[in-house]
């Protein structure tokens, strides 16, 4: 049973027939030997854009503001992650995390935590030139941004909202910043921008930023994603080549989500030269090396981007819970994290909750 928002209702400790974690473990390891060290933020389930992969033409109905975490409750949580559970990497996510008022104070509140984290922001970019600078001096030391077309009728046709000068407009201000490296985060779609595969690259090498192209996950609302249709890894590779070289890149991918290569460009994109990423998260999976443990915008732990349970640390710290005990929860949330999201198999579900609502 779900709520509008698809909020899974399934809350609280892991199964209970878990074998037990072992005592002592500082870190948020799992059964199969991984430990969590990347920590996503959502900071708001809201987003001023309508991906058509994400969410309808209407939108979402949001979560209502007394559930949502506080900007000290963040602060309290990022904190107890980096001091008592070894997390060493956080990416503010939404939504669309710029819609926080407070995201500034939070960043540089997270900034002066020791040990200090690499502070990281996903982001659309729509806002971004005004506020780069002020994030920048907070502490924020990098940003990946969504974009997945250089075209305004395309990216209207994606978005639903014709934004893209104020992208950007917010790429640049970032880049201006100091906010590098600034990594594209792209979305194929057949049919509708899978064409500008290339395009998008040669434009990336040209700003100096690295492109990624993000398999489409079954994770929109409509639960419409069919792995018929989707563009795949294998087919991201075939587009690039048609305009560039790639060549596995020779350093190791240390838990990165996405399998890096080097471009070559030729042709009319002779003497271009960089990194383009892909993260096949449905054909190659990496689930093996997964780091990454997640919260949302109302304080639950999410093990995997697939889970269909979350553990909720957001009662624990307004009840009254030390952090102590709060580090206790989530080591056991990560404990229960299964060894795959399963997406490769017949018993296979989808996820209630959209991205919009999960945090990328």
């Amino acid at each position: 049973m779900t709520v509008s928002l698809g909020i899974p209702l399934i809350k609280g400790r892991p199964d209970p027939a878990l074998p037990p974690r072992p005592a002592g473990a500082p870190g948020l390891i799992d059964r199969f030997d991984r430990e969590a060290t990347d920590l996503r933020v959502s900071l708001t389930d809201k987003c001023n854009l309508r991906c058509t992969y994400c969410m309808p033409a209407e939108g979402l109905p949001s979560l209502p503001r007394d559930q949502a975490l506080t900007a000290d409750e963040i602060v309290r949580l990022v904190g107890i992650a980096v001091r008592d559970l070894g997390v060493r990497q956080v990416r503010f996510t939404g939504g669309e995390p710029l819609l926080r008022r407070d995201l500034v104070e939070i960043v540089e509140r997270c900034a002066a935590l020791e040990p200090r984290p690499e502070l990281s922001l996903t982001t659309n970019a729509i806002g971004l030139a005004e506020r780069a600078t002020a994030l920048a001096a907070a502490g924020l030391d990098r940003v990946n941004v969504s974009l997945d077309s250089l075209h305004a009728q395309t990216f209207l046709d994606i978005t639903r909202r014709p934004f893209l000068d104020r992208v950007l407009a917010g790429v640049d201000a970032a880049a201006a910043a100091g906010l590098g490296p600034i990594k594209i985060n792209a979305v194929l779609l057949p049919g509708v921008n899978d064409h500008e595969a290339p395009s998008l690259l040669a434009w990336a090498l040209e700003k100096g930023h690295e492109l990624r192209f993000i398999e489409q996950m079954p994770l929109d609302i409509g639960h419409t994603w069919s792995r018929e249709t989707m563009v795949t890894a294998a087919r991201v590779r075939e587009l690039l080549a048609d305009r560039f070289d790639l060549a596995l890149a020779d350093e190791p991918r240390d838990g990165a989500p996405a399998e890096r290569f080097v471009a070559r460009g030729r042709r009319d994109e002779a003497g271009l030269e960089g990194t383009v990423g892909i993260i096949a998260s449905v054909t190659e999976p990496f689930c093996a090396d997964c780091r990454r443990t997640r919260l949302t915008a109302e304080g639950s732990v999410r093990s995997c981007l697939f889970s269909h349970t979350e553990t909720d640390l957001r009662d624990a710290l307004r009840g009254g819970s030390s952090d102590l005990q709060v580090a206790d929860l989530w080591r056991d949330a990560m404990w229960a994290k299964p060894k795959g999201h399963g997406m490769n198999d017949a018993s296979f579900v989808q996820p209630s909750r959209s991205m919009s609502a999960i945090g990328g």
